[in-house]
């Protein structure tokens, strides 16, 4: 069966090269909203931190229809921290709209998607996007995607193809960059024309393979993927089994099934081979399983997500403050929360720490990890995290790891504190080149480098400067590396910060508090600009007395205190802290929260590291 009357494609690029704007595109022009319906830019991202953010995070299925065909659309991420969402829909789909902008060129993660694309012999479709853009280099990016294919060692066919000229906020393509496209009808005739066809047997023995999960409150967990062979329908009994031999279960039906008709759910009695459907009523159904003819169950391969990198320790929380802002604070509801996130993001991983109230989650970077503890205070939760670290490999007795490519744009101006601060880091040099007005850096650097490095970057470069990374794979270890160069200012005591406290202890640093803040002994409240640490009472009030002295009466001239983002608080950290997560609430704590235990504990620690050297 070959359907020419379907597409299934997925747009993939790096991140801000305008994906989900031209998504948005395709479906204002093939009629998905109505004449007068008011419409979010961005669409597809429709949950709150990537509106807020402005990033996809999740990849979402969509679909339109051009003349009398359907066009399944996949709006995948563009940021490398989510990759694995890309890994996983790439079996649903039969070709790729590779988006590059026309300023920036090929950056990592076009490298790392275009990789994936072609490791399955998926059909490419350059789109050059933005040019629009006033500093538009379409000739040189065009040169770029072509070293680009010949490096990742792209074989004739893939070699051979089409270009299409976009303007995603614009909703115009052309085939001719010279000649000003009025809508996205050579974009949707490329894709028509060299996407393949779905193909297969219809009257073969079921096999649909899950790539995506989904929940709702009503039916519970809804499985999405393609059907690769067979017909579907609603009320069967089928099996359902995964690459394991010894798992397959027999004593599952489809309760509902349905298609993808621009951004809505239609239920539908049947499917079949190269749909994209969802199907619920199957309970504990997981990504990477295939539902089956219940007399023929054979299970289709998954993709080989790649392993995370960084990891971090999730603990409940034990401070003073514990358990007055968040919804569920004990163990077991953290377990329960992290090991759901398994469920649906096939690049985590969770296991058990080394106490019964401790968890280690690893994730591919730090904005990967993040996103997962903002969602998790978002919904009510309270827990502490420890600083994040590389997971490191051991091959032949010799200590490996993971090393990421950093590409960094910025004006000429800061070329060189940007080279002093990453070479300090342990980074190397790859290449230095022009590209218009700015300079293209590439580095070489080990993963545990750029922790704490991107705050640093905004500010030597005064926020005009652009960095992106890829992880690259593994090397031997590059020694060590000084992570922060400040000292932290620890609160003495309980209680409420005072103005003539914050007043006193602003002089020994930066302070993160207002007056009134609630604060606990141990509590990081500021940093200094000496390496130690100390410890300040910032919740001492100015005693009263029957005599006055002139001037000692004046108002008090507080610094604006420094307040962190949660990427920015998990940077700053170090191992002997950890981040308090509420609802409400991001603090800085001591692991040891007693001043004197504290001491003994950093004495001891001295001790041991004296005796290692």
């Amino acid at each position: 069966m070959i359907r020419e009357d379907l597409r299934n494609i997925a747009i993939i690029a790096h991140v801000d090269h305008g994906k989900t704007t031209l998504v948005d595109a395709m479906l204002k022009q093939c009629g998905a909203f109505r004449e007068n319906q008011v419409v979010d830019e961005r669409v597809m991202d429709n949950n709150d931190i990537e509106k807020e953010r402005g990033i996809t995070i999740l990849a979402k299925n969509t679909s339109v229809r051009y003349k009398n065909a359907k066009i399944n659309i996949i709006d995948t991420p563009g940021h490398a921290d989510f990759g694995g969402e890309v890994e996983r829909v790439l079996k649903m789909i039969d070709g790729v709209v590779l988006l590059v902008d026309a300023y920036e060129g090929t950056m990592p993660q076009t490298r790392f998607v275009l990789s994936k694309a072609l490791e399955m012999n998926l059909k490419v479709i350059i789109c050059v996007n933005k040019i629009d853009k006033a500093d538009a280099r379409l000739g040189e990016v065009e040169e770029e995607v072509l070293d680009l294919l010949l490096d990742l060692g792209a074989g004739d066919e893939a070699l051979d193809y089409p270009i299409v000229y976009c303007s995603g906020r614009s909703g115009t393509a052309t085939l001719d960059p010279s000649v000003q496209g009025t809508d996205l009808i050579p974009l949707f005739e490329t894709i028509m024309e060299f996407i393949p066809c779905p193909q297969g047997d219809e009257t073969a023995p079921l096999q649909l393979l899950i790539s995506s999960i989904d929940y709702n409150d009503y039916v519970g967990r809804i499985g999405i993927g393609r059907i690769t062979r067979g017909t579907c329908n609603v009320n069967s009994n089928v099996a359902i089994c995964d690459n394991n031999p010894n798992f397959v279960n027999y004593n599952s039906k489809i309760s509902n099934l349905y298609e993808i008709e621009n951004l809505n759910r239609v239920s539908t009695t049947t499917a079949t081979v190269g749909d994209i459907v969802c199907v619920s009523g199957i309970e504990g159904i997981n990504i990477g399983n295939t539902i089956c003819d219940i007399n023929n169950p054979e299970p289709l391969p998954f993709v080989n997500v790649s392993e995370p990198t960084l990891e971090m320790e999730f603990l409940v929380n034990n401070s003073p403050f514990a358990g007055k802002e968040g919804k569920f604070v004990t163990s077991r509801n953290l377990r329960d929360r992290l090991y759901k996130e398994l469920l649906r993001d096939v690049s985590l991983r969770v296991r058990d720490g080394e106490t019964k109230d401790s968890f280690m989650v690893a994730g591919r970077g730090e904005i990967h990890l993040s996103i997962l503890i903002e969602n998790m205070r978002r919904e009510g939760y309270e827990f502490m995290v420890g600083t994040p670290k590389v997971m490191n490999k051991i091959i032949d007795g010799k200590k490996f790891e993971p090393i990421e490519k950093v590409i960094i744009d910025v004006p000429n101006d800061y070329v060189g504190s940007v080279m002093e601060k990453l070479g300090n880091r342990r980074a190397e040099l790859v290449n230095m080149t022009p590209v218009a007005s700015r300079i293209r850096l590439e580095f070489a650097i080990p993963t545990r480098g750029l922790i704490g490095y991107r705050s640093d970057f905004l500010t030597d470069t005064k926020g005009e400067g652009i960095i992106n990374t890829l992880f690259a794979g593994y090397e031997p270890y590059k020694g060590d590396i000084p992570r922060r160069s400040n000292g932290s200012l620890i609160s003495f005591e309980t209680g409420k910060a005072t103005g003539y406290g914050l007043n006193a202890a602003q002089e020994r640093g930066v302070l993160f508090l207002n007056p009134g803040d609630p604060v606990y002994s141990g509590m990081v409240i500021g940093y200094s600009p000496k390496a130690e640490d100390l410890v300040v009472n910032v919740c001492k009030e100015k005693h009263l007395t029957n005599t006055r002295a002139s001037g000692s009466d004046d108002a008090l001239k507080l610094q604006r205190p420094r307040f962190f983002s949660l990427e920015e608080a998990i940077e700053f950290i170090e191992n002997n802290e950890l981040l308090e997560i509420t609802p409400q609430s991001i603090r800085i704590r001591k692991k040891i929260l007693d001043h004197k235990e504290r001491m003994r504990d950093d004495l001891k620690t001295g001790v041991i590291k004296a005796r290692e050297k």
